[in-house]
């Protein structure tokens, strides 16, 4: 009994010591595994092999389209409203010098009759202050000694008679003024931007009618910022003699309506006379000639219009045209040689768009510029191109570009 009781203790204990040893033979001797050498495999980077082009950089800018004359229809005598254009409602058409409104114009007829019978009273009196004159002459020749006063010659009382006709005709003109006044009449040909009265209407000196506005030219005031003023040729300050028209920019406006895109062309011919102190900026004033002219299927330039302006710019040879993604914050590129090894390139930047940067030194033609793929780029790292951007790039022709957005 004592012998089974010591096998049932020492049994386990000698199976527990085996496993260990047979655990330390296995992490002792176990067999040795191959090691392998990493190969870090280079970047794949996109590339864009950069042509020089000629750029025409035109200024980006927009305005609201507003007429170059607008008035206000006033009368200059009261009466009664006793006609009224078929065209005087919002949005209507009229010639130059055509009627408009017309007043009650028999009390001013009255005016001009009995202006017309003063001046036959004045010259009858006239004539008869002449006669008596002339008999005073006469008179004092066969009667009179030594110089004649000019009370005896009546000299007062004639001026006095020619006075009163000048009188009389000034208002005869007067009277005829105010009748001529009568009838309202636009000075342009041009269109009824609001309507304020109406047939039988009384109306008094001075109170607004209607607001009327020409249709031969349209004006778009448009800010430009100072660093764009290097691009265009604004005219500044005086226009110098030999600065016509044809030399100021052009420019192309571009708008939304009628579910399609407008266009319609005009030309810069002026600047304002100051910069604007809360925004900084300077505005030029353009013009559209017979805004609202449809031959040849164009489309009217409306009033109150927003309108986007191109105002055609500079033209610059041997620029490339970069994406934004293709320089860093220290003007830089990164080129791939034909080792595909990266070297780090200071570049002169002309402009810098939304979706482009122009660039007028530090690169040659054929040049591969990165344009993404690099996280970490380092001078020599070795890198993969993109075979699709590669053959892109080989099917781009060097392009004249006339739109900098």
């Amino acid at each position: 009994m004592g012998t089974v009781k010591q096998l049932r203790i020492l049994l386990p204990i000698a199976v527990l010591l085996l496993g260990i040893a047979a655990a330390w033979r296995l992490l002792v001797y176990q067999p040795a595994m191959p090691t392998q050498t990493r190969v870090s495999e280079p970047p794949l980077v996109s590339t864009l092999t950069v042509m020089p082009e000629t750029v025409r950089l035109d200024v980006q800018t927009q305005g609201v389209v507003r007429p170059r004359t607008e008035i206000d229809l006033v009368p200059e005598v009261s009466g009664k409203i006793i006609f009224v254009h078929p065209e005087l409602n919002a949005g209507g058409f009229f010639a130059k010098n055509e009627l408009l409104i017309a007043i009650e114009p028999r009390d001013y007829d009255y005016a001009v009759t009995e202006a017309q019978a003063r001046i036959a009273e004045a010259q009858r009196l006239l004539i008869a202050e002449q006669a008596q004159a002339v008999q005073a002459r006469n008179e004092w020749k066969t009667l009179g000694e030594g110089q004649p006063t000019p009370l005896a010659m009546r000299e007062p009382q004639l001026a006095e008679a020619r006075t009163k006709l000048q009188a009389a005709e000034a208002d005869l003109a007067k009277a005829r003024l105010k009748r001529s006044r009568c009838e309202l009449r636009a000075p342009f040909a041009g269109r009824v931007k609001e309507k304020l009265s109406g047939l039988g209407q009384f109306v008094q000196p001075g109170e607004k009618l209607a607001r009327l506005y020409a249709t031969d030219i349209a004006e778009i005031r448009l800010p430009i910022a100072m660093d764009e003023l290097a691009f265009i040729d604004l005219p500044l300050g005086k226009p110098k003699r030999e600065q016509t028209a044809a030399t100021l920019p052009t420019l192309s406006l571009t708008a939304q309506l009628a579910g399609r895109t407008a266009t319609w062309e005009g030309r810069i011919v002026r600047t304002e006379g100051f910069v604007d102190e809360a925004n900084g900026q300077l505005y030029a004033i353009a013009q559209v000639s017979e805004p609202y002219a449809q031959y040849a299927g164009q489309t009217p330039l409306l009033v109150g219009l927003f309108v986007q302006a191109a105002i055609h710019g500079h033209t610059y040879q041997n620029v490339f045209v970069l994406p934004p993604t293709a320089i860093n914050s220290d003007q830089e590129v990164w080129l791939v040689d034909a080792q595909q090894q990266l070297h780090k390139q200071k570049v002169a930047i002309l402009r810098q768009e939304t979706q482009r940067i122009l660039v007028v030194g530090g690169l040659k033609a054929g040049d591969q510029i990165v344009t993404s793929g690099l996280q970490v780029p380092i001078m020599g790292m070795h890198v993969r191109l993109d075979g699709a951007t590669e053959k892109m790039q080989a099917a781009s022709p060097n392009t004249v570009n006339h739109d900098p957005s």
